[in-house]
Order: structure tokens, then sequence, then C-alpha cells
């Protein structure tokens, strides 16, 4: 899932898109290097982000949806309802929702449906997050959105911890360490599963000195793998064409390599 974020804000300025023409090179650019279908956003969810208007929510999204929804499936990344029904109308067909509200709306109008985890809104999330077992409570809230989803008529339905969403450093390792658990919730549910680690700040604290957004990259695509490995069904990601590279690799049998002599 390539990002195509039609913002001014996001945490990767890499990522961020001004106007249509531009977002639109940017979703062509990931399929050229081997996207399987586009997330579009138009607010950020980073970390202290304030929210954005409805109205120019949509203004920002509308057009690029539409476009590239005649190129491949496209998400809409909102947390909004309306934006959400404007956007399956233009032609997207999964709604991306961080805030575990949209079941309802995907289930109304037959579309596909990520359910995340997030405590807190993007102001309040990384203030002080914790749990008892951050784990555990990720899975029975999936568990429980899941089921509020499919009893809302969605059918094609993936699972995301919601890492960097109201989790610290530890809160994220700990659930990838437990993909497998999340694998099994969702397979339960027959959905799949989402993560999504691309240049998040939890990676730049992982050595022996911080790393800003623009040198994560080498730890995106190694989580990235580890949760392809552990057979997750999606990741989402800046990097589309590293990430394509590892996918490949790692589907690629052991015997059909050459060794080097």
């Amino acid at each position: 899932m390539g990002v195509v974020n039609v913002t001014p804000d996001s945490f990767y300025p890499a990522s961020r898109t001004a106007a249509v023409d531009e977002a639109l090179e940017r979703g062509r650019a990931h399929l050229a290097d081997g996207a399987d279908l586009l997330d579009v956003g138009g607010e950020s969810s980073r970390p202290g982000a304030e929210p954005v208007a409805e109205a120019e929510e949509a203004r920002r999204v509308l057009p690029v949806v539409e476009r590239l929804a005649e190129l491949t499936t496209v998400s809409v990344d909102t947390a909004k309802a309306g934006v959400a029904r404007d956007a399956l109308a233009a032609g997207a067909r999964i709604v991306n929702d961080v805030s575990g509200t949209l079941y309802g709306v995907a289930g109304e109008r037959g579309a596909g449906y990520v359910a995340m985890h997030r405590r807190g809104d993007a102001r309040t999330m990384q203030l002080d997050p914790r749990y008892e077992d951050v784990v555990a409570e990720v899975l029975v809230f999936l568990d429980d959105l899941a089921g509020r989803a499919r009893a809302a008529g969605v059918g094609e339905l993936w699972l995301d911890p919601g890492i960097g969403f109201g989790k610290t450093t530890a809160h994220n390792l700990a659930l990838l360490a437990h993909v497998d658990d999340l694998v099994a919730l969702a397979e339960r549910h027959e959905a799949g599963v989402l993560v999504g680690t691309s240049r998040k700040r939890f990676l730049g604290e992982l050595g022996p000195a911080p790393l800003g957004v623009e040198d994560r990259l080498e730890g995106s695509i190694a989580t990235e793998a580890w949760c392809l490995v552990h057979d997750a069904a999606v990741v989402r990601v800046h990097d589309v064409r590293a990430a394509v590279e590892v996918r490949d690799l790692l589907a690629r049998p052991l015997e059909t390599v050459t060794p080097c002599r």
C-alpha cells in the first residue's frame, strides 16, 4: 500500500504533496514501483497534528481519489464519515480508519475496511500512553471492532495494530513481536493484517543515537520484512520500490537462488 499524502504537514516531509497534480504524480510513481494499492489522505494523523475541516479535507482528496481510482484500488485515509462517503462515491474501495468508528460507512457502501487501534487522538495520543498489557489490550480492541465491522456488513476487512498511535517504542516493539497473534485473530474473522511502520519515530529510537525521519529507511524495510514473513497481508509504506524488492525476495524459493562462489 503506497502512501499518497495530500497534506502540508505529514510527519515525513518527502511524502507531502500540495496539489492534485503532484499527488497524482506520486500515486503513478508508486504504481510504477509496484504498489498494489494506494492510500490517499488529506489530514495528517501524526502526533500533535491539528484537525482539518471536513470541507478542506474533501477538497484535497476527492479529485485525487477519483483520478487514481481509474488506475488501481484506492483506500481513503480518513476519520470523517462525510469524507469517507464522498471518497467512496468518487471511486475509493476501502476506508482506512484511524478512529475505529467508520465501519458503518464501509458496510453501508459495500467497501473494504481497515480497523485500526488508536488510543486518544492526534493531539493527545502520545502524551503518556500506558497499558497493563499492550498486546492483550490491542487484541481485545481489534476483536471487538472486527465483530462490529462484520455486523455492519463489511466484506473485506483488515486489522491494524496502530503502530505509533498511542504507543511508546516499547509498546510498538511488543506488538511487532506478536504479529503472529494478530494474524491468528484476523484469521478468526476471515480478515487480513495491515501494518504501517514506515519511517515512524520509534525506528529512530532503537540505535545508539536518534535518527531523523530521513534516516529511517533501513528500519522501515526491516520491520516491513518481519511483518511479511509473519503473514501480514499488507504493509503501508512510503518507499514502495524498496518494499516491493523485499517482498519479492521473500517470496522467492531459496532453491532458485544461485549461491555466491
